[in-house]
């Protein structure tokens, strides 16, 4: 859809913590009214709900550091998401897997993985691996060499 399109590297950061980072407890994408009053509220720059979604589709792209600075603190990640590309990309791994574990099945099959052995989790891993070739799918972005 050319309206859910955005362009440029800061849009793409800003959109993908609009749609990573959820409202508790329904899980909803926070609106850009709540995200300005909350800045506000804590005492940040002034930026309004208008002025995020310009940043989010990509129709600006230079905020002041204070900007982005607040906006790093409401979507808790660090100031250097929006500065070092290392750290966003490391960031964006983390925000990959945030985005898996709302997946219910997904979080169920990682609860009950909790305590077990590392040999019972790599095979667990293995398996996982296996069945996402069968089912063609690539593997996940972000995960570590074992």
């Amino acid at each position: 859809m050319a309206e859910d399109s955005v362009d440029g590297p800061l849009a793409a950061k800003v959109n993908r913590l609009f749609s990573t980072v959820r409202r508790l407890p329904d899980g909803n994408e926070y609106t850009f009214e709540e995200v300005a009053g909350a800045i506000k509220a804590q005492g940040g720059p002034t930026i309004s709900a208008t002025y995020l979604w310009q940043l989010r589709k990509g129709l600006r792209d230079n905020p002041t550091k204070r900007h982005l600075e607040a906006l790093a603190g409401f979507f808790g990640v660090p100031p250097a998401y929006f500065f070092d590309d290392a750290e966003a990309e490391r960031i964006d791994a983390e925000l990959a897997l945030l985005a898996a574990l709302r997946d219910a099945p997904v979080r169920q099959i990682a609860l009950r993985a909790r305590g077990l052995s590392p040999k019972s989790l790599d095979a667990i891993r293995d398996m996982v691996d296996h069945v996402r070739a069968l089912e063609g799918l690539p593997d996940p972005a972000g995960e570590p060499d074992r």
